[in-house]
């Protein structure tokens, strides 16, 4: 489970019904520019602005949330980032990457960091279009850095962009993907028993953005929602999930979502 240049959200948590993503999917999708970060190579791929959601099974199928989770509204706005890095996953460019979580969180850089590589390296993740290849590193010149920050900091940066995240939603501006706390701990009603999927639909939508792709509606009653259709706003008739190709690495997709 409109999110980052080109920009993506995936609307985390109950509140207000659950009626929709906001920004991410609801917002425009046209990439915005990355914001300035010396470190980072400048991505290549160009990409449209928009908010997110998604659900199928990752990495530990089946976790839920806990009953209780208190999610910090803001924090320092400074990050640690895992430590170490992976093995190049799947062909063409590769694309360096690193997994920062924000200071004061109650959550291991490390465990995210694995969680992240896993998904990425799913076979029925983004490696299956051919071109697209990951490895994360842990310094030195990145394509993009996936950070999970309180929803103050994930306002703070997707509204740099001109993104909208309302304290619920994740985004993806320019390199940073922001992956909003509560969507990262909660999911939503649809994935609220298997938060591990709806962790992997985030990863998937946003990135998908950084690399160019829209929005997508559902292709039909009964059919696998795509990745980036913004699920947090209704599933229309399709079913969840959370992957970009099907086993058979065929591309799951629908009409085109302005």
């Amino acid at each position: 489970m409109a999110v980052l240049g080109a920009a993506g959200f995936a609307a985390v948590g109950w509140t207000s019904g659950d009626k929709g993503e906001l920004p991410d999917e609801a917002a425009s999708t046209t990439r915005a520019r990355p914001t300035s970060a010396p470190s980072r190579t400048t991505p290549s791929p160009t990409a449209p602005k928009s908010p997110s959601g998604t659900p199928s099974s990752a990495a530990k199928p089946g976790t839920s949330a806990p009953s209780r989770i208190d999610i910090p509204s803001s924090g320092p706005g400074t990050y640690t980032s895992a430590s170490g890095g992976s093995a190049k996953v799947g062909k063409g460019r590769t694309l360096r990457y690193r997994v920062d979580v924000e200071d004061g969180i109650e959550l291991s850089t490390e465990d995210v960091a694995e969680e992240v590589e896993r998904i990425l390296a799913d076979p029925r993740g983004w490696t299956t279009d051919g071109r697209s290849a990951f490895q994360r590193v842990s310094g030195g010149a990145t394509d993009f850095v996936v950070r999970v920050a309180t929803p103050g900091t994930v306002d703070a940066v997707c509204g740099k962009s001109g993104l909208d995240t309302g304290g619920e939603y994740n985004c993806s501006a320019g390199d940073d993907v922001m992956v909003n706390l509560k969507r990262w701990q909660l999911a939503t009603p649809v994935y609220a028993k298997d938060v591990t999927a709806y962790r992997a639909l985030i990863i998937n939508h946003e990135l998908g953005h950084y690399l160019g792709h829209g929005h997508t509606g559902c292709p039909g009653k009964g059919k696998p929602a795509p990745a980036m259709m913004q699920q947090i706003k209704g599933m229309n008739g399709c079913v969840p999930n959370v992957w970009p190709y099907d086993e058979k690495g065929q591309f799951i997709t629908g009409p085109a979502v302005s």
